[in-house]
């Protein structure tokens, strides 16, 4: 175990640990809110549950289940328990498949229902058809109609299906959407699933549980009334921060549960503190208590800290955030509010990608790759993981970097690992000092013509990897590549299109991407930045910029009326824009461990910072106007 283990016992953890020890415990439900040390909670929980019931839980082949939102955060847990093989930690959709995965009849015949849905779907929605729907549309119905009929047959051949990344049915593969839709089907609709579930993994905690999706959390639940007090079900989150439309929220105890709240923050400064529990309680009402500390001499007191509003103009986006950072680093005496390095840990939070990809210089790329695209691509862009952009992050970039700090090494080991010329079956006809010679020469036009402030399209730098035998290009890029026509840059939009248009794009453009995929730039989305902390954080609030209505700070703050929608909402107890756009705002200001800055973009900055001082979010003398 990591020092977690050791660290000092809140309330929180004292009560946690006589719940687990009580053997008719059938679950609990912890709301801990930010900066309260809930990982750590949850370490000291499994490293209790390690010394009282591992023995008998190893002896039983069985194991303690610990499920949480991301792989950073599954990796983070894991490294805490040591990698001991008593605990399962992995993300949502790894536990569901690896519980799910024996039955594999089941799954099959799940597999045949979820078709013929498919199918009946799409012949009624033939059947809404009008005379003015497009006859592309008609055809690719039909099309998709007569695609499940023969996967159906197809699936009868298949002897096991397996997990990956999207579902290719033919081919026994269930993607992260089926493996959802599938276990919690199963568990919930068979209670010997549930059952065996259960006694495979008769603890399980589920973190961030505000982020999960409802149908997992009823078929958690479905397994706990399945086993009573032989399966203890825990959610360990924080409803404030539920930030995802498809997360649960606040989680409802099933009879007999116990409620913990763990209220401690141990990350903000008092002037920070004071602003995100005037946040919350226009929320649950949870008060935060605690704050930063840090010795002076030998005694330890709290940190301070500030917590800034600054209301903007929004002619010169970019000129002003240049102005407030300047301001800031003014005020504060403080010149690392101006460094983007990472060591100055100044993190600027934007509201959506868009305002980081046109601050960094690839906003091009970014609208490509996201107006009027598949969800897919999109996801598959912002995080890096897209095929289309595999050879520049995976390879290109880093071998150029390579290259450039004279790291033989790391070249040769990235060369080995992608270059098709180096594989054997190349190789054993090839002389192989010339092989290494032709790639040292490759390597070198790369740096050369293709670095950080290149204009060339991404098209020769592809086509140097293909014709170079430097890095095996997918079939779908290949065929994007024998469409290309330098001359004539694509109009439309869509999939294809996001292609042809990545081709066109000028190297620079990539490598300013790629600083934003590696976290490498000071900038990160409001949503992307959730369980982080950082010594000085700048968070922009800018509706317009944003282009999304699921939410409004303009609302929040009293500024932008409420829509009919807004005041239907409010009556009838839904969601509402002021309760997401509250909860974001929580999020931003709580991972400030030093000093906070908020930057709001107003149309009329006088009223603006008149209707924000009034909220009393942030003290009246802390809101400011900047303006010439």
């Amino acid at each position: 175990m990591t020092s977690r283990a050791g660290k000092p016992d809140t309330p929180a953890d004292i009560e946690l640990r006589s719940i687990l020890d009580t053997d008719t415990s059938t679950g609990f439900v912890m709301v801990s809110g930010a900066g309260s040390g809930k990982t750590t909670s949850i370490v000291k929980a499994l490293d209790h549950l390690r010394k009282t019931r591992g023995p008998y839980l190893r002896q039983c082949a069985k194991k303690i289940a610990c499920i949480t939102y991301t792989e950073v955060a599954v990796s983070e847990i894991w490294g805490d328990v040591g990698n001991d093989p008593l605990f399962h930690v992995s993300t949502i959709h790894s536990f569901l498949w690896t519980a799910i995965k024996p039955f594999q009849v089941d799954i099959a015949s799940w597999v045949g229902r979820r078709l013929d849905q498919k199918i009946v779907d799409t012949e009624e929605k033939v059947a809404a058809f009008t005379n003015r729907t497009h006859g592309k549309t008609r055809v690719q119905a039909a099309a998709d109609i007569e695609r499940y009929r023969a996967q159906k047959l197809e699936i009868a051949s298949v002897d096991r299906f397996t997990y990956g990344v999207g579902s290719d049915y033919p081919k026994g593969i269930l993607g992260h959407d089926d493996v959802i839709r599938l276990s919690t089907e199963l568990i919930r609709s068979q209670p010997l699933i549930a059952r065996v579930v259960g006694q495979k993994f008769p603890f399980v905690f589920v973190d961030e549980s505000q982020d999960t999706a409802p149908d997992v959390v009823e078929a958690l639940k479905a397994v706990s009334e399945a086993l009573g007090p032989k399966f203890c079900l825990g959610f360990i989150g924080d409803p404030m921060q539920k930030i995802y439309t498809t997360g649960a929220g606040a989680i409802e105890p099933l009879p007999g549960w116990k409620s913990i709240e763990k209220p401690e923050n141990f990350r903000c400064p008092v002037a920070v503190l004071n602003v995100i529990n005037n946040i919350r309680l226009g929320g649950d009402g949870l008060t935060q208590t605690g704050g930063k500390t840090e010795f002076v001499g030998e005694d330890r007191k709290p940190v301070q800290g500030t917590a800034k509003l600054l209301v903007v103009p929004k002619d010169d986006r970019s000129g002003r955030l240049s102005a407030a950072r300047q301001w800031l680093a003014n005020q504060h005496a403080d010149p690392l509010w101006l460094s983007n390095e990472p060591e100055a840990d100044v993190k600027v939070l934007v509201i959506a990608h868009r305002m980081a990809a046109s601050r960094l210089g690839f906003g091009g790329l970014y609208e490509a790759f996201h107006d009027k695209t598949s969800e897919g691509l999109k996801a598959g862009f912002d995080d890096g993981s897209h095929w289309s952009v595999q050879p520049f992050l995976k390879f290109l970039m880093p071998i150029v970097l390579a290259n450039g700090a004279n790291e033989q090494f790391e070249m040769m080991n990235l060369l080995r690992r992608f270059a098709p010329s180096l594989q054997r079956e190349y190789a054993r006809a090839n002389a192989l000092p010339t092989i290494l010679k032709e790639l040292d020469g490759r390597v070198k036009t790369l740096t050369e013509a293709f670095g950080a402030n290149s204009t060339v399209a991404a098209f020769e730098a592809l086509g140097h990897l293909r014709d170079g035998k430097m890095f095996r290009l997918d079939d779908r890029l290949l065929t994007a590549m024998a469409e290309h026509n330098a001359t004539v840059p694509p109009t439309d939009s869509g999939d294809t299109a996001a292609l042809q248009k990545l081709l066109h794009t000028p190297m620079k453009e990539l490598w300013g991407y790629r600083t934003y995929i590696e976290e490498q730039s000071p900038f990160q989305t409001h949503q992307g930045v959730k369980g982080a902390e950082f010594s000085r954080v700048l968070t922009i609030l800018d509706d317009e910029e944003g282009r999304h209505n699921q939410f409004s700070y303009g609302k929040l703050f009293g500024i932008t009326p409420p829509s009919d929608t807004d005041e239907s909402n409010r009556r009838e107890g839904n969601e509402t824009t002021f309760d997401r756009t509250r909860r974001l705002l929580y999020v931003c200001c709580s991972r400030a461990g030093k000093d906070l800055a908020v930057i709001f973009f107003a149309d009329d900055p006088a009223a603006a910072h008149a209707a924000i001082a009034d909220l009393g979010l942030f003290p009246p003398e802390d809101v400011h106007i900047l303006a010439p």
